[in-house]
C-alpha cells in the first residue's frame, strides 16, 4: 500500500520529465538531467512535508511548469525572472489567460489531476534517510547537468532546463553576474556609437511625400514565404501568402533583426533610432522623458521639425507601459488607441481590436489625412496576435491552431489595406515599411525569437532590389526614413540606412529568448547566456537556419559582451543625477461608479519602473474633480513592487473632493535598496465622475539616498 501511494506523490514530480520523453524521445539529455534532478528534490521535501506545505509545493510546482508550457507556445522562451512583473499583474494574466485558450490542454488537464490525487494522498512520512538519499542524487543530477548542457550548447535552453531550474539559474546569474564593469561608450565598435551611411545610395531624393510604418504584433520574418526561402529555412505551418501577394512590388530585407522582446521597447526602437535595452530594467521609452534633447532626435519630432503631420493609432489601449505619455514624448503629435475605433464590427479581442476592424479604421484614417493633402506620417500598430489570439473556436480548429488561425485573419486583412491604398493611390506618394515590433519567434524555439520583419514600398520601387542583401534591424528604421529624404541624421542616432548597399559587415545585437546574440563586424556569432555559457560561430549571422554546431567560446567573451551590452542599455539614463518621469499633462478621466478591481481601473500608467539604489524618490500628484456625486470623490493611491503594497512607504491620502476642487500631494521615500517592477496605482468611484490629471511627476534622485 505504501508503494502505491508513493507513486501517486510521485507521478507530479517527474510528470515534466515523462512529458518530455513523450514528446521529444531522448534527444534532450540536458533537459532530461534538468528534469529528474528538480522533481527528485521536490519528491524527497513533499515526501516529509505537512499536507500543507506538501499542497503549497504541489501546486507552486504544476503552476510553474503548466505556464511556463503556454509561454513557451506563445512565445517560444522560458520564464526568466523578470518575468514575475507580468505575471503578478492580474489585468496581463486575466487578458492573457481571457477564454482559457490552452497550447497545451492535454498537458495541463492530465497535470492537474495529477496533483490533486498527489494532494488528497494521506501521508506517510518515510525515515529520513530516504529524503537525505532522494535530495543527494537530485542535487547529484542537477550537478550533472551543467557539463551535459555545456557540451550540449547548440540545443535551445528549452531543450536544456527545466522552467523553474532555468528560472533560478537566469535570477542567480543576475546577482552573481560574471558581466564586465568599468566599460564606456569608447569601448564599444564603431558601427554602434554612430549612423553609418558610407554605403552606395540606391535612390536620389524620395519622391514619395508621406511616410506609412505598420508595425505587426510579435510576427516574424519567417512567416512570410519569400523571405524564408532566400534565408533557406523550412516552410513553417502558416505562411503570409496573401500579403506576399500584394507586396510583389516591395523590397524585402529577409536578414531583419528584433533586438528585443516587449512592444514599447520595439517602439521604441523603431521611432528613435537606438537598440532597445538588452535586458528587462525600464525602458528606454519612459527615460526619455528625462531626455528632450534626445527625444527631440526621434523620428516623429525630426519629421514634425521639416513639415510632417505625425500620428500614431493602436488597436489596444494607450495605458498600458505608458503609451499614452511615451509615444507624445518621441514627437507623435496625434495619439490614438482603441478608443479611436468607434466603427468596430467584428467582435472585440481582449486587448483591443480585431485586425479586421484595425486595418478598416486605419484606412479611413489615411483616408482623412489624404483629404487634408498635408505631408503625414503614421504609425499603427496591430494587437490581434497578442496571446491569447483573436481567432474564434471554429477559426482555430480550421486552420489548426489558434495562432495559425490568427495569422491567418492578420495576412488577410493587412493585404486587404495593402490592396485599398493602391486602389486609392495612397502607394503613389507614401513610403511604406511593414515591420514587427518583437518576433514570436516558430518552431525553432528561440533561435527565431530575434527574427524581425522588412518590408518597404515606394513609388520608385523599379529602382529597388526585390531582395535587400545585408543585416538590418529595427535599429535602422529612422536612419532609413531620413536617408530616404535625404534630411540630416540627428547626432545621437545610429544605425545603417536600408536604401543603400554596404559592402563590409557590421555588428548587430539582439537579447531575446534570456540569450544575448552579438553578430560581430568580423563575421563571428557570440551567442550567450545568463548560465555562464558563451558559443561563437563563423560565417554566421543572427537570422537564418539554426546552425549545426558552434565552438565554445574559450576567450570566455560573455562577460565582455553583457558589458557592452549594459553600455548601450544606459545610453539615456547612465550619466544622469536626477530622472523626471511624466506620467499625466491634463488628461481627463471617468471614473467608474464602483471601482472593481484596482488594476483594472488605475488612472496612471506609472507601471514598472525601477528605482536604484541609493536614490531619492520624489512624487507630485495634482488632479482636478470636473464631476463629482453630492457626497464627493475619494481617490485612492497605491504604492505596489511586484505587485505587492510596499507598505514601508508612507504617503499623505488625496481629501475629499466636491465638483471643481483640487487634490494635491507630494511626498518622497528613499531607497537603500534597488527596487524594480514598482508601480503607483491612483483609483477613484463616483457615478457621473470625472477627474483631470494636472500632474503626475516622479523623480529620481541619484545624489542622496
Amino acid at each position: 500500500m505504501s508503494i502505491i501511494l508513493s507513486l501517486f506523490l510521485a507521478v507530479p514530480c517527474f510528470f515534466p520529465a515523462c512529458w518530455r520523453i513523450l514528446t521529444n524521445s531522448i534527444t534532450q539529455p540536458a533537459g532530461l538531467l534538468s528534469d529528474l534532478g528538480l522533481g527528485l528534490i521536490l519528491y524527497g521535501v513533499v515526501w516529509r512535508s505537512p499536507r500543507w506545505v506538501k499542497a503549497f509545493l504541489l501546486v507552486f510546482w504544476a503552476l510553474t511548469q503548466i505556464m511556463s508550457q503556454e509561454l513557451m507556445a506563445a512565445m517560444k522562451r522560458l520564464p526568466s525572472w523578470q518575468d514575475l512583473q507580468y505575471l503578478v499583474d492580474p489585468t496581463f494574466v486575466k487578458n492573457t489567460t481571457a477564454g482559457m485558450h490552452l497550447a497545451n490542454p492535454g498537458f495541463t488537464l492530465i497535470f492537474v489531476l495529477l496533483t490533486a490525487t498527489a494532494i488528497l494522498v494521506p501521508p506517510r512520512r518515510p525515515g529520513w534517510g530516504k529524503t537525505t538519499s532522494c535530495l543527494l542524487a537530485g542535487l547529484l543530477l542537477l550537478g550533472l547537468h551543467y557539463p551535459v548542457s555545456r557540451a550540449l550548447g547548440n540545443q535551445s535552453v528549452a531543450a536544456r532546463y527545466n522552467p523553474l531550474h532555468w528560472f533560478i539559474t537566469d535570477a542567480s546569474a543576475k546577482l552573481f553576474s560574471a558581466e564586465v564593469k568599468g566599460l564606456s561608450v569608447a569601448d564599444l565598435p564603431s558601427s554602434l556609437k554612430t549612423v553609418d551611411l558610407d554605403g552606395k545610395r540606391l535612390l536620389a531624393k524620395g519622391r514619395a511625400k508621406n511616410v506609412l510604418i505598420v508595425i505587426l504584433e510579435g510576427v516574424p520574418g519567417i512567416a512570410f514565404p519569400e523571405i524564408r526561402r532566400e534565408m533557406h529555412v523550412e516552410d513553417i505551418p502558416f505562411q503570409m501568402d496573401k500579403l506576399s501577394k500584394s507586396t510583389l512590388d516591395g523590397m524585402l530585407v529577409p536578414d531583419f533583426v528584433d533586438h528585443s522582446h516587449q512592444t514599447i521597447r520595439g517602439l521604441y526602437a523603431i521611432h528613435c533610432g537606438d537598440f532597445s535595452k538588452f535586458s528587462y530594467e525600464m525602458p528606454k521609452a519612459m527615460e526619455l522623458q528625462n531626455n528632450p534633447d534626445r527625444a527631440a532626435e526621434c523620428l516623429p519630432a525630426q519629421l514634425e521639425r521639416q513639415g510632417w503631420q505625425s500620428h500614431y493609432l493602436q488597436g489596444a489601449g494607450l495605458q498600458f507601459m505608458n503609451k499614452e505619455r511615451a509615444m507624445p514624448t518621441m514627437g507623435f503629435q496625434h495619439v490614438h488607441g482603441v478608443e479611436w475605433f468607434t466603427e468596430r464590427t467584428e467582435t472585440d479581442f481582449i486587448w483591443g481590436t480585431t485586425d479586421g476592424d484595425f486595418f478598416k479604421g486605419a484606412k479611413k484614417y489615411i483616408g482623412e489625412l489624404q483629404a487634408a493633402n498635408k505631408p503625414w506620417f503614421l504609425s499603427l500598430l496591430t494587437v490581434a496576435t497578442h496571446q491569447p489570439f483573436s481567432a474564434t473556436d471554429e477559426q482555430a480548429k480550421k486552420y489548426g491552431s489558434r495562432l495559425n488561425a490568427t495569422m491567418a485573419l492578420l495576412d488577410e486583412s493587412v493585404a486587404t489595406f495593402v490592396d485599398g491604398l493602391r486602389r486609392d493611390g495612397v502607394l503613389e506618394d507614401t513610403l511604406v515599411i511593414i515591420t514587427s515590433d518583437e518576433s514570436h519567434g516558430a518552431d525553432g524555439a528561440d533561435w527565431y525569437s530575434s527574427w524581425g520583419l522588412g518590408i518597404v514600398l515606394t513609388p520608385e520601387h523599379e529602382l529597388l532590389p526585390r531582395i535587400k542583401k545585408g543585416t538590418y534591424g529595427l535599429v535602422d528604421i529612422e536612419a532609413s526614413v531620413l536617408d530616404y529624404f535625404n534630411l540630416p541624421m540627428p547626432p545621437s542616432i545610429i544605425g545603417r540606412s536600408i536604401f543603400r548597399d554596404y559592402n563590409s559587415a557590421r555588428d548587430m545585437v539582439s537579447y531575446t529568448s534570456s540569450k544575448l546574440r552579438w553578430q560581430t563586424a568580423d563575421n563571428f556569432l557570440y551567442e550567450c547566456g545568463r548560465d555562464d555559457t558563451c558559443r561563437k560561430i563563423k560565417n554566421q549571422k543572427i537570422i537564418g537556419p539554426r546552425p549545426e554546431a558552434y565552438e565554445q567560446d574559450t576567450e570566455n567573451r560573455a562577460g565582455r559582451l553583457f558589458g557592452l551590452a549594459t553600455v548601450l542599455d544606459h545610453k539615456l539614463a547612465g550619466q544622469q543625477q536626477k530622472q523626471v518621469l511624466q506620467f499625466a499633462s491634463g488628461e481627463i478621466r471617468q471614473l467608474p461608479e464602483k471601482i472593481k478591481s484596482e488594476w483594472t481601473d488605475n488612472l496612471t500608467g506609472a507601471q514598472y519602473l525601477d528605482f536604484p539604489a541609493k536614490s531619492k524618490i520624489h512624487v507630485d500628484i495634482k488632479l482636478k474633480a470636473l464631476t463629482a456625486p453630492p457626497e464627493g470623490i475619494q481617490m485612492k493611491l497605491t504604492l505596489r513592487q511586484f505587485e505587492k503594497e510596499a507598505g514601508d512607504i508612507k504617503h499623505p491620502q488625496f481629501p475629499l473632493l466636491h465638483a471643481g476642487e483640487e487634490g494635491h500631494i507630494q511626498f518622497d521615500f528613499q531607497n537603500q535598496k534597488a527596487r524594480q517592477a514598482f508601480s503607483f496605482h491612483l483609483v477613484g468611484e463616483g457615478l457621473n465622475s470625472s477627474i483631470q490629471l494636472q500632474k503626475f511627476a516622479v523623480t529620481i534622485d541619484r545624489e542622496k539616498g
